[in-house]
């Protein structure tokens, strides 16, 4: 068995900026940080006036890799109230995975049409539960945030329903988000498109599913089916998302 790391740091590509913010305290500061614990002692009570360091991160549940959750998109979905992260299925999070290659879809919707190519291209038919990671290459650009924003391809809605009209429930794409760029979504705004804002968010509404974001390294994986995918979120309270640690198993 060969596990498959697809994701990024929570650091990367911070985008809003507040998303993440980190403070070290190191291991002499938490010596004295530490002396209030125990009453009468001294920084040189530990080895070397060292006790243990960590670190404070202040981040939203949207940093790094994460699962948006049915209520991130809107308060009711399919006319009930929208699960938060800590009550999605755990069953959605883990299953065959099935990497489609949009490369050429930079900075556009990705289409009914260009799904069921890619489909026809690598042979394989899609059924329910099966995780479905859309690989447009942004990645490569993490270690810039203006053109990683600005390149990211989306999904159309008429993409995103046919995908949940395979039973799919949990999509995730190697971009900042599910939508296309924001300059493509201004550009809508502009021109009057009344969907022009975050169209494949608000698909989530109607339509009960997840996405998960900010994928990397899908080129690792050396088929397009074939594999597993484990993305288990992290158990947030009433959470509008959770970060995940996703990981593609393939098996000899």
């Amino acid at each position: 068995m060969k596990i498959i790391d697809i994701g990024v740091p929570l650091d990367a590509a911070p985008y809003p900026p507040w998303n993440y913010r980190f403070k070290r305290v190191s291991h002499e500061e938490g010596a004295r940080a530490m002396l209030r614990l125990f009453k009468g002692s001294e920084v040189g009570d530990y080895p070397s006036s060292m006790a243990l360091g960590w670190e404070t991160i202040t981040l939203t549940g949207h940093a790094g890799n994460h699962i948006d959750a049915p209520w991130h998109f809107g308060p009711v979905c399919e006319g009930k109230p929208a699960r938060t992260i800590d009550q999605i299925p755990l069953e959605w999070c883990y299953g065959d995975g099935v990497r489609l290659d949009f490369r050429h879809r930079q900075s556009e919707d990705i289409s009914v049409e260009d799904i069921k190519d890619e489909l026809a291209r690598i042979d394989y038919a899609l059924k329910p539960l099966d995780i479905v990671l859309l690989w447009t290459g942004s990645d490569q650009y993490l270690d810039n945030v203006d053109e990683y924003v600005r390149r990211q391809a989306g999904l159309s809605v008429a993409g995103q329903n046919f995908l949940l009209d395979q039973g799919v429930k949990l999509i995730g794409i190697d971009a900042i988000a599910m939508d296309v760029s924001f300059a493509t979504m201004a550009r809508g705004l502009r021109e009057g498109q009344p969907d022009a804002l975050f169209p494949a968010h608000f698909v989530g509404r109607e339509r009960e599913h997840i996405h998960m974001e900010k994928l990397a390294n899908l080129g690792a994986i050396p088929h397009p089916f074939g594999f597993k995918v484990s993305a288990l979120p992290i158990k947030i309270t009433g959470g509008s998302a959770g970060w995940v640690r996703p990981v593609a198993i393939v098996e000899d």
